[in-house]
């Protein structure tokens, strides 16, 4: 039996910080899982999407999670490692490598990209994985990006498995699918938003938190967002999530995470921009823009963080 995962509240998905020779800057991961965790996220993704996963060795994937991992410890939160792949016997040694550290908390996993296996064979697929690869996992739900969609009866299904402890919700719509996973699935079997710009009304309609890339960015107002709809507070929660919403749609103006590392470079707080090809770096427009939602404060917005 899994023990009791707390999946609930905030959790960055943490960019890969490398100099401008695109070497990993591991002192500015370190730190930059530090303010994450200390500005109020309740734990940390590695090696997700905005990570730059795909590019990254075998050695600074371990660096990477080794780091995370000593953040998380610190502060006694969850870490979740993004594992990637369609091809189930690979994913199943990876997930047993991972849990051998004892560190890590849950595997975020999504359905077979590329190779569109059906329902029934993404169902398979995350049944070998549960019961043979030793972690917790999330499914991630994201078939603009895999090409696999998934409905909600076959979520609830992979909900149902033991090992299986939410599902990252990234469908691109909050529409009748998803008002219908929320009020069917299991109480233990955490919803965690993954739209960035849509957080708020699926916090509002039930959501258990968020997996949002955006949150390296002004983590503690995302932070507090969470916490303003798990307490009730409809109103200023609505004008907080209004506002990130439009930081949420700048940031993603060009391809994840380009535009996230070009405003955390801006701050000051990695060393270059640089991403590894095939993304290129996000265009100074797109980075000014995003920057001066970054650090611009509504009086509305104000409101709602002291509320």
């Amino acid at each position: 039996m899994t023990p009791e995962v707390n999946l609930s509240g905030l959790f960055v998905p943490l960019v890969t910080p490398f100099t401008d020779d695109l070497r990993l800057a591991p002192d500015t991961l370190a730190r930059l899982a530090d303010e994450a965790l200390s500005a109020g996220a309740h734990g940390l993704v590695a090696l997700g999407t905005t990570a730059e996963a795909a590019t990254l060795t075998t050695e600074e994937k371990q660096t990477v999670v080794r780091i995370c991992s000593a953040a998380c410890r610190i502060h006694g939160v969850p870490l979740i490692v993004g594992v990637g792949t369609n091809d189930t016997a690979a994913a199943i040694a990876t997930l047993r490598e991972l849990a051998q550290g004892g560190d890590i908390t849950a595997a975020l996993v999504p359905a077979p990209p590329y190779t569109r296996p059906g329902e029934a064979g993404t169902l398979a697929h995350f049944t070998a994985l549960a019961e043979q690869g030793g972690l917790p996992l999330v499914v991630y739900d994201i078939p603009y990006r895999t090409g696999q969609p998934l409905s909600t009866g076959t979520l609830n299904s992979l909900g149902h498995l033991p090992e299986v402890v939410g599902v990252k919700y990234a469908t691109g719509a909050i529409d009748a699918a998803a008002m219908e996973l929320l009020g069917s699935s299991a109480p233990d079997f955490a919803v965690l938003g993954g739209d960035d710009a849509v957080i708020s009304p699926l916090l509002a309609a039930g959501a258990h938190g968020g997996i949002l890339a955006s949150a390296n960015i002004r983590t503690a107002d995302y932070a507090r967002l969470v916490s303003l709809w798990q307490s009730g507070a409809a109103g200023p929660a609505r004008r907080l999530g209004a506002e990130l919403a439009r930081l949420s749609a700048a940031l993603f103006a060009e391809p994840n995470p380009t535009v996230i590392k070009g405003v955390l470079h801006a701050q000051g707080r990695i060393p270059s921009p640089a991403v590894r090809l095939p993304l290129l770096a996000a265009s100074a427009g797109s980075v000014r823009r995003a920057a001066g939602l970054a650090t611009a404060r509504t009086h509305q917005a104000h409101q709602a963080a002291v509320v």
